[in-house]
């Protein structure tokens, strides 16, 4: 609102209020906004990334507990993955067709279970694992005989630490887990 008074002169003069913000007060507050922006997607990665490294874990201790349900007190089959398509015993977040028989994981890997060696134990293949669900997957594992990525040294001491999953997930384009079970 402007408001007229008299100056020393005697000429009426105007006084006005600012209104509004000006452009450096403008400017400081898109730089604090943007810091809050990204420190919040920064968190949210981290949260997903957490999130996806508990969801491949249950998946493939809910696979291990429906094989071991199925098969209770029997040899394991070549190959597993049709029977439990079949009895509905993969995890709702893994992808089925079950038209080719498939199961797939969220990184686009093809999950199998097989027999091992004589039909005493089985081996779930859970592929395509990013380097960073990789090691905190396999350092929460427990319950397994053994865990290998596509050859490298295998681990088949429990609990996991840090360097021993380090040294399986070393793959960053995508890890290729086995877990194997009796």
């Amino acid at each position: 609102m402007n408001q007229a008074s008299l100056n020393k002169s005697g000429i009426v003069a105007f006084r006005s209020r600012q209104r509004g913000a000006s452009l450096l007060e403008g400017i400081a507050y898109l730089g604090i906004a943007a810091i809050v922006i990204l420190g919040a997607v920064s968190l949210l990665g981290s949260a997903f990334g957490n999130a996806r490294s508990n969801q491949a874990s249950e998946e493939v201790v809910s696979l291990r507990t429906a094989v071991k349900k199925l098969y209770s007190g029997q040899t394991y089959p070549a190959t597993i993955v049709s029977t439990l398509i079949a009895a509905r015993a993969v995890p709702g977040s893994l992808v089925v067709d079950t038209d080719k028989k498939t199961v797939t994981n969220s990184w686009g890997g093809a999950v199998t279970v097989t027999a091992g060696p004589n039909g005493g134990s089985f081996v779930i293949g859970y592929p395509a694992v990013p380097q960073d669900v990789c090691i905190n997957l396999v350092t929460g594992a427990n319950g397994w005989t053994r865990i290998d990525n596509d050859g490298k040294t295998p681990i088949t001491v429990f609990p996991v630490n840090a360097e021993a999953a380090l040294g399986v997930c070393n793959d960053a384009a995508g890890n290729k887990l086995a877990f194997a079970a009796n």
